[in-house]
């Protein structure tokens, strides 16, 4: 069953296009990487499909809904988790983590039994009473990553979801993600690191300049780009190795003059 449908997307701001024609369908219980260079489109896709922004031509269904339409029913079922989010500093995660369970209208029993139980599990329960505004950005990320998954959503989007997080924590995510496909949740996963998505990914969506230059499995990408790592790929569909390596020579060269 399609979970997300996408078709004809276009996405300009002024007279920059940063989408163009995009058509993407997802089946549920994918875990899907969607890479691109900076400025690609990736977190523009993410906040159209989240109903965060609602003007763009073309249509956008998520769980079955029109993302324009129904903009407020979508966020009550997905699980969001953005790179960079203006979390309320003066709060604490526990007061923080209670606001977000309400939106979502979970129980207060329930709210405060999860709230512990995942911050213990990031380590963070020692820090439960403390104002955000003294947390580093790993520990902010952790508590957004709760913050995205404790009402258990069907499917999750996630934009650079391991910005900022320690090496243990980011294999304890990628357990986590991979456990969620196992019970059955479709996961949309933009990231730089690409050994990561090469690893967890049922399928490899690459984006450039707004437009999807690939869409398959790490296998078939491989396949057609006729690349070993998903590095390769990237680069030989959205940039110039040669023009990279030159750069880097440049750029030791001034180094060292």
């Amino acid at each position: 069953m399609s979970i997300v449908k996408i078709k004809n997307l276009t996405k300009a701001y002024n007279t920059n296009v940063v989408l163009k024609n995009i058509n993407i369908e997802i089946i549920a219980g994918q875990i899907v990487g969607y890479i691109g260079p900076n400025g690609a489109g990736k977190s523009t896709t993410i906040k159209i499909l989240c109903g965060i922004t609602s003007e763009f031509e073309g249509s956008v269904e998520v769980m079955g809904m029109d993302v324009r339409k129904n903009a407020i029913d979508v966020k009550q079922k997905i699980g969001y988790i953005p790179e960079l989010a203006a979390l309320y500093e003066a709060l604490t995660p526990i007061e923080y983590l209670r606001f977000t369970g309400k939106l979502y209208n979970l129980d207060d029993a329930i709210i405060a039994k999860k709230t512990m139980e995942l911050l213990r599990l990031f380590d963070l329960q020692d820090k439960a009473n403390t104002r955000m505004s003294s947390y580093s950005k790993g520990m902010k990320q952790k508590v957004l990553l709760i913050s995205g998954l404790m009402h258990n959503p069907e499917i999750i989007f996630l934009d650079e979801p391991l910005s900022g997080l320690d090496a243990n924590a980011v294999i304890l995510v990628k357990e986590i993600l991979a456990q969620l496909k196992t019970a059955g949740k479709t996961i949309f996963y933009s990231s730089h690191i690409m050994d990561v998505v090469e690893k967890i990914s049922d399928r490899i969506i690459i984006i450039d300049k707004g437009e999807v230059k690939a869409d398959g499995t790490f296998d078939e990408l491989k396949a057609s780009a006729h690349e070993g790592s998903l590095e390769n790929i990237f680069t030989s569909l959205t940039g110039d190795s040669a023009q990279t390596q030159n750069t880097a020579n440049e750029f030791i060269h001034v180094l060292n003059n």
